[in-house]
């Protein structure tokens, strides 16, 4: 199971990420734990600039703009 954490306050881009790691987690038949992170001390401890950031099992793999279905899906099956 991955453990993948949505960094960012809680904008929409930040809300839609979330949704498209979601949706993309399920065809792709991976066991996800999906969190949401509003809290800024530990948004900045992942060195975010730009929000929303990605982190899977603590590293940071996206950070700034929405990222697509088939880039989740990349990081996935990683």
């Amino acid at each position: 199971m991955k453990r993948i954490e949505v960094l960012g306050a809680g904008c929409r881009n930040c809300e839609i990420t979330y949704n498209v790691i979601r949706e993309a987690a399920r065809p792709a038949g991976v066991g996800v734990q999906l969190e949401k992170v509003t809290d800024l001390a530990r948004i900045v401890s992942y060195g975010i600039l730009r929000t929303p950031g990605v982190a899977i099992d603590g590293k940071v793999v996206h950070s700034g703009g929405i990222p697509g279905p088939d880039t989740v899906r990349d990081w996935l099956t990683d």
